[in-house]
Protein backbone atom coordinates (compact mmCIF):
# COMPACT_ATOMS: atom_id res chain seq x y z
CA UNK A 1 0.00 0.00 0.00
CA UNK A 2 2.99 2.35 0.54
CA UNK A 3 4.42 2.14 -2.32
CA UNK A 4 0.64 2.29 -4.37
CA UNK A 5 0.38 5.83 -2.67
CA UNK A 6 4.00 6.43 -3.77
CA UNK A 7 3.66 6.22 -6.67
CA UNK A 8 0.38 7.64 -6.83
CA UNK A 9 1.77 10.67 -5.72
CA UNK A 10 4.44 10.62 -8.23
CA UNK A 11 2.00 10.35 -11.32
CA UNK A 12 -0.03 13.24 -10.03
CA UNK A 13 3.15 15.47 -9.47
CA UNK A 14 4.43 14.40 -12.79
CA UNK A 15 0.92 15.48 -14.51
CA UNK A 16 0.99 18.83 -12.69
CA UNK A 17 4.99 19.82 -13.61
CA UNK A 18 4.02 18.61 -17.39
CA UNK A 19 0.47 21.14 -17.16
CA UNK A 20 -1.42 18.25 -17.85
CA UNK A 21 -5.32 19.01 -17.41
CA UNK A 22 -8.04 16.49 -17.04
CA UNK A 23 -10.44 16.07 -20.20
CA UNK A 24 -13.57 18.00 -19.96
CA UNK A 25 -16.98 16.46 -18.70
CA UNK A 26 -19.96 16.84 -21.51
CA UNK A 27 -23.10 18.52 -19.54
CA UNK A 28 -25.08 18.01 -22.06
CA UNK A 29 -25.92 18.02 -25.75
CA UNK A 30 -28.70 19.77 -28.11
CA UNK A 31 -29.64 18.44 -31.28
CA UNK A 32 -31.90 20.51 -34.07
CA UNK A 33 -30.03 23.41 -34.51
CA UNK A 34 -29.29 24.35 -38.47
CA UNK A 35 -25.34 23.98 -39.33
CA UNK A 36 -24.30 26.05 -35.84
CA UNK A 37 -21.18 28.49 -36.35
CA UNK A 38 -21.02 30.06 -33.12
CA UNK A 39 -22.20 30.23 -29.57
CA UNK A 40 -22.33 33.06 -27.45
CA UNK A 41 -23.24 32.41 -23.53
CA UNK A 42 -24.48 35.30 -22.56
CA UNK A 43 -24.63 33.92 -18.06
CA UNK A 44 -26.54 36.80 -16.59
CA UNK A 45 -29.45 35.93 -18.17
CA UNK A 46 -28.85 31.88 -18.14
CA UNK A 47 -29.14 31.47 -21.96
CA UNK A 48 -26.90 31.67 -24.86
CA UNK A 49 -26.68 32.83 -28.55
CA UNK A 50 -26.33 30.03 -31.38
CA UNK A 51 -25.47 31.27 -35.14
CA UNK A 52 -27.01 29.06 -37.66
CA UNK A 53 -26.02 29.04 -41.23
CA UNK A 54 -28.58 26.95 -42.29
CA UNK A 55 -27.24 25.97 -45.55
CA UNK A 56 -23.73 26.78 -47.16
CA UNK A 57 -21.47 29.16 -45.83
CA UNK A 58 -21.33 31.40 -48.84
CA UNK A 59 -24.78 31.45 -49.99
CA UNK A 60 -27.09 34.77 -49.60
CA UNK A 61 -30.24 33.03 -49.46
CA UNK A 62 -31.58 34.20 -46.12
CA UNK A 63 -32.31 31.23 -44.09
CA UNK A 64 -29.87 31.64 -41.68
CA UNK A 65 -30.98 32.73 -37.83
CA UNK A 66 -29.83 32.68 -34.34
CA UNK A 67 -31.11 30.76 -31.66
CA UNK A 68 -31.25 30.96 -27.89
CA UNK A 69 -30.13 27.93 -26.05
CA UNK A 70 -30.89 27.39 -22.11
CA UNK A 71 -27.09 27.48 -20.49
CA UNK A 72 -28.62 24.94 -17.75
CA UNK A 73 -29.69 22.16 -19.71
CA UNK A 74 -29.30 22.94 -23.51
CA UNK A 75 -33.32 23.45 -24.13
CA UNK A 76 -33.28 25.55 -27.69
CA UNK A 77 -35.54 28.44 -26.05
CA UNK A 78 -35.92 30.08 -29.44
CA UNK A 79 -35.12 28.48 -32.22
CA UNK A 80 -35.47 31.08 -34.92
CA UNK A 81 -34.69 34.16 -32.50
CA UNK A 82 -33.01 36.60 -34.85
CA UNK A 83 -34.00 35.67 -38.60
CA UNK A 84 -33.51 37.17 -41.91
CA UNK A 85 -29.44 36.36 -42.12
CA UNK A 86 -27.88 34.65 -44.74
CA UNK A 87 -25.17 32.78 -42.97
CA UNK A 88 -24.65 33.91 -39.22
CA UNK A 89 -21.33 32.92 -38.19
CA UNK A 90 -19.52 35.35 -35.34
CA UNK A 91 -21.03 37.09 -32.72
CA UNK A 92 -20.01 39.50 -30.37
CA UNK A 93 -21.93 42.06 -27.90
CA UNK A 94 -20.82 45.73 -27.36
CA UNK A 95 -22.82 48.85 -26.35
CA UNK A 96 -25.78 46.89 -26.10
CA UNK A 97 -25.98 45.49 -29.53
CA UNK A 98 -25.54 41.87 -30.84
CA UNK A 99 -23.14 42.10 -33.62
CA UNK A 100 -22.97 39.30 -36.54
CA UNK A 101 -20.96 38.22 -39.52
CA UNK A 102 -23.37 37.49 -42.36
CA UNK A 103 -20.72 36.76 -45.33
CA UNK A 104 -19.94 40.49 -46.66
CA UNK A 105 -21.72 42.45 -44.11
CA UNK A 106 -21.76 43.11 -39.80
CA UNK A 107 -25.45 43.17 -38.62
CA UNK A 108 -26.06 44.62 -35.96
CA UNK A 109 -29.22 42.82 -34.19
CA UNK A 110 -31.37 44.37 -30.75
CA UNK A 111 -30.45 42.23 -27.65
CA UNK A 112 -33.94 42.72 -26.74
CA UNK A 113 -36.06 41.82 -29.77
CA UNK A 114 -34.41 40.04 -32.49
CA UNK A 115 -34.52 42.39 -34.87
CA UNK A 116 -31.83 43.72 -37.70
CA UNK A 117 -31.39 47.21 -36.98
CA UNK A 118 -28.32 47.69 -39.16
CA UNK A 119 -26.37 46.60 -41.56
CA UNK A 120 -22.60 47.43 -42.89
CA UNK A 121 -21.51 46.32 -46.40
CA UNK A 122 -17.71 45.36 -46.45
CA UNK A 123 -16.41 45.90 -49.58
CA UNK A 124 -14.32 43.19 -51.21
CA UNK A 125 -15.18 41.46 -48.52
CA UNK A 126 -15.14 37.25 -49.04
CA UNK A 127 -15.64 35.13 -45.69
CA UNK A 128 -16.69 37.56 -42.94
CA UNK A 129 -16.10 35.22 -39.99
CA UNK A 130 -15.60 35.85 -36.25
CA UNK A 131 -16.50 38.74 -33.98
CA UNK A 132 -15.43 40.51 -31.12
CA UNK A 133 -15.13 44.26 -29.52
CA UNK A 134 -12.68 46.22 -27.64
CA UNK A 135 -13.56 48.47 -24.55
CA UNK A 136 -13.63 51.18 -26.34
CA UNK A 137 -16.84 50.26 -28.32
CA UNK A 138 -14.69 49.50 -31.71
CA UNK A 139 -15.76 46.13 -32.92
CA UNK A 140 -13.41 43.89 -35.09
CA UNK A 141 -14.35 41.08 -37.79
CA UNK A 142 -12.19 38.31 -39.53
CA UNK A 143 -12.14 37.88 -43.26
CA UNK A 144 -10.90 34.48 -43.36
CA UNK A 145 -10.68 34.58 -47.09
CA UNK A 146 -8.61 37.40 -47.80
CA UNK A 147 -6.50 37.75 -44.58
CA UNK A 148 -8.01 41.02 -43.93
CA UNK A 149 -9.46 42.46 -40.34
CA UNK A 150 -12.34 45.23 -40.19
CA UNK A 151 -13.18 47.30 -37.98
CA UNK A 152 -16.19 49.45 -37.17
CA UNK A 153 -16.01 52.57 -35.47
CA UNK A 154 -17.86 55.63 -34.93
CA UNK A 155 -20.94 53.79 -37.23
CA UNK A 156 -18.53 53.41 -39.97
CA UNK A 157 -17.02 49.81 -41.09
CA UNK A 158 -13.04 49.83 -42.79
CA UNK A 159 -10.21 47.43 -43.44
CA UNK A 160 -8.23 47.52 -40.62
CA UNK A 161 -5.67 45.75 -41.30
CA UNK A 162 -4.47 42.86 -43.84
CA UNK A 163 -1.79 40.73 -45.47
CA UNK A 164 -0.50 36.99 -45.27
CA UNK A 165 1.00 38.35 -41.84
CA UNK A 166 -1.93 37.71 -40.21
CA UNK A 167 -2.14 33.94 -41.88
CA UNK A 168 -6.14 33.85 -42.69
CA UNK A 169 -7.90 34.55 -39.35
CA UNK A 170 -10.44 33.37 -38.13
CA UNK A 171 -11.10 33.62 -34.45
CA UNK A 172 -10.48 36.96 -33.14
CA UNK A 173 -10.32 38.02 -29.07
CA UNK A 174 -9.54 41.25 -27.33
CA UNK A 175 -6.78 41.26 -24.85
CA UNK A 176 -5.73 44.52 -23.04
CA UNK A 177 -3.98 46.35 -25.86
CA UNK A 178 -3.96 43.21 -28.31
CA UNK A 179 -5.99 41.40 -30.46
CA UNK A 180 -5.03 37.84 -30.41
CA UNK A 181 -5.72 35.88 -33.55
CA UNK A 182 -6.60 31.96 -34.37
CA UNK A 183 -5.14 32.20 -37.54
CA UNK A 184 -6.73 29.34 -40.46
CA UNK A 185 -4.06 29.34 -42.24
CA UNK A 186 -3.53 29.76 -46.29
CA UNK A 187 -5.68 28.53 -49.12
CA UNK A 188 -4.79 24.75 -49.57
CA UNK A 189 -2.95 24.09 -46.27
CA UNK A 190 -6.07 22.83 -44.52
CA UNK A 191 -5.99 19.69 -43.45
CA UNK A 192 -2.28 19.05 -44.05
CA UNK A 193 1.19 18.42 -42.65
CA UNK A 194 2.71 19.99 -41.10
CA UNK A 195 -0.22 21.86 -39.19
CA UNK A 196 -1.41 25.34 -40.80
CA UNK A 197 -1.76 27.63 -38.29
CA UNK A 198 -1.16 28.84 -34.87
CA UNK A 199 -2.11 31.90 -32.45
CA UNK A 200 -0.95 35.68 -33.30
CA UNK A 201 -0.99 38.77 -31.54
CA UNK A 202 -1.89 42.47 -33.42
CA UNK A 203 -0.94 45.59 -31.56
CA UNK A 204 -4.39 47.51 -31.42
CA UNK A 205 -2.14 50.92 -31.35
CA UNK A 206 0.66 49.54 -34.42
CA UNK A 207 -1.18 46.62 -35.98
CA UNK A 208 1.89 44.89 -35.44
CA UNK A 209 1.77 41.06 -35.78
CA UNK A 210 3.36 38.68 -34.06
CA UNK A 211 3.16 34.80 -33.01
CA UNK A 212 2.06 34.31 -29.66
CA UNK A 213 4.43 32.39 -28.10
CA UNK A 214 7.23 30.22 -30.24
CA UNK A 215 4.72 30.04 -33.13
CA UNK A 216 4.33 26.19 -33.71
CA UNK A 217 1.36 25.22 -35.66
CA UNK A 218 -1.23 23.76 -34.79
CA UNK A 219 -3.73 23.80 -37.37
CA UNK A 220 -6.40 24.99 -38.95
CA UNK A 221 -7.92 27.34 -36.36
CA UNK A 222 -11.39 28.64 -35.78
CA UNK A 223 -12.52 29.82 -32.08
CA UNK A 224 -10.78 31.22 -29.63
CA UNK A 225 -11.28 31.45 -25.92
CA UNK A 226 -9.38 32.82 -23.10
CA UNK A 227 -9.48 30.73 -19.91
CA UNK A 228 -7.04 32.14 -16.98
CA UNK A 229 -3.69 32.36 -18.45
CA UNK A 230 -4.44 29.91 -21.59
CA UNK A 231 -6.80 29.76 -24.24
CA UNK A 232 -9.67 27.47 -25.13
CA UNK A 233 -9.10 27.11 -29.26
CA UNK A 234 -10.94 25.07 -31.76
CA UNK A 235 -9.85 23.39 -35.03
CA UNK A 236 -12.24 23.17 -37.49
CA UNK A 237 -10.91 20.95 -40.08
CA UNK A 238 -9.16 18.61 -37.45
CA UNK A 239 -12.06 18.27 -35.06
CA UNK A 240 -9.77 19.15 -31.99
CA UNK A 241 -10.29 21.95 -29.06
CA UNK A 242 -6.80 22.98 -27.60
CA UNK A 243 -5.60 24.42 -24.50
CA UNK A 244 -2.93 26.51 -25.79
CA UNK A 245 -0.66 28.80 -23.16
CA UNK A 246 1.10 32.07 -23.74
CA UNK A 247 3.93 29.98 -24.72
CA UNK A 248 2.42 28.55 -27.88
CA UNK A 249 2.02 25.16 -27.06
CA UNK A 250 -0.94 23.57 -27.15
CA UNK A 251 -2.54 20.32 -25.49
CA UNK A 252 -5.40 18.23 -26.59
CA UNK A 253 -8.34 18.49 -24.59
CA UNK A 254 -11.21 17.04 -26.87
CA UNK A 255 -11.23 14.77 -30.37
CA UNK A 256 -14.51 15.77 -31.50
CA UNK A 257 -14.68 15.12 -35.27
CA UNK A 258 -14.27 17.63 -38.25
CA UNK A 259 -16.73 20.76 -37.95
CA UNK A 260 -15.88 21.53 -34.33
CA UNK A 261 -16.56 25.58 -34.72
CA UNK A 262 -16.81 28.73 -32.84
CA UNK A 263 -16.17 27.94 -28.95
CA UNK A 264 -18.38 29.86 -26.62
CA UNK A 265 -16.88 30.45 -22.95
CA UNK A 266 -18.30 31.22 -19.39
CA UNK A 267 -15.16 31.15 -17.10
CA UNK A 268 -17.28 31.51 -13.74
CA UNK A 269 -19.01 28.52 -14.30
CA UNK A 270 -16.25 26.60 -16.63
CA UNK A 271 -18.59 25.78 -19.11
CA UNK A 272 -17.30 25.44 -22.81
CA UNK A 273 -20.16 25.73 -25.23
CA UNK A 274 -18.80 23.62 -28.71
CA UNK A 275 -21.01 24.19 -31.74
CA UNK A 276 -20.72 21.00 -34.16
CA UNK A 277 -21.31 22.39 -37.55
CA UNK A 278 -21.55 18.92 -39.46
CA UNK A 279 -23.70 17.07 -36.76
CA UNK A 280 -26.08 19.53 -36.00
CA UNK A 281 -25.56 20.14 -32.39
CA UNK A 282 -24.32 21.95 -29.66
CA UNK A 283 -22.56 20.67 -27.14
CA UNK A 284 -21.84 22.30 -23.76
CA UNK A 285 -18.76 20.83 -21.58
CA UNK A 286 -17.32 21.38 -17.95
CA UNK A 287 -13.67 22.59 -17.95
CA UNK A 288 -11.43 20.92 -15.65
Amino acid sequence: MKFGATLLASMVTAAALAGAHAEPTLLWETEGLATPESALPVPAEGFAYVSNVAGAPLEKDGNGFISKVSLADGKITEREWAKGLNAPKGMALSGGKLYVSDIDKLVEVDPKSGKIIASHDAPGSVFLNDVAADGKGHVYVSDSSTSTIWRLADGKLEKWAEGENLNYPNGLYVEGDKLIVAAWGAPGTSGQSPKAANLLQVSLADKKVSNLGDGTPVGNLDGIEPDGDDYLVSDWVAGKVYRIGKSGKAELLLDLGQGTADIGYDPASKTMLVPLMKDNKLRAYKMQ
